[in-house]
């Protein structure tokens, strides 16, 4: 593998444990989510490392900021679909809950390093 700057990211490192949470959850899914929601979740979830990894690969201050910003949109979508896996009973909130612990820190370091770009 390279050795890239983006892995010594906190915010790269806790992203990819996000990423096997997600994976670890969505292994009990009904077999009918295959291809729906197990798919998207863990799609989202690997695109916010995988932008992560981009915007830091970039190297002007716009286009880091807006790789950033995807990846914080793709959070936002981990985290509607994991609402929805709790409303349709898939999991519980116990199992959830590193996700969610997470969720908060991934979001709150992206936007600190969005707004330190920003002009």
């Amino acid at each position: 593998m390279l050795e890239l700057s983006h892995k010594n990211l906190e915010v790269y490192k806790t992203a990819l444990m996000l990423v096997k949470e997600i994976y670890a959850v969505t292994k009990t899914y009904p077999k009918e989510e295959q291809y729906v929601l197990v798919s998207q979740l863990r799609g989202a979830g690997i695109l916010v490392c995988s932008n992560i990894a981009e915007g830091a690969a970039r190297k002007t201050k716009p286009d880091r900021r807006r790789f950033y910003e995807i990846a914080r949109s793709s959070l936002v979508e981990v985290d509607t679909q994991i609402e929805a896996s709790l409303i349709l009973n898939y999991t519980t909130k116990s199992e959830i809950k590193n996700i969610e612990n997470y969720l908060v820190s991934i979001f709150k370091m992206l936007s600190k390093m969005i707004a330190n770009l920003e002009s």
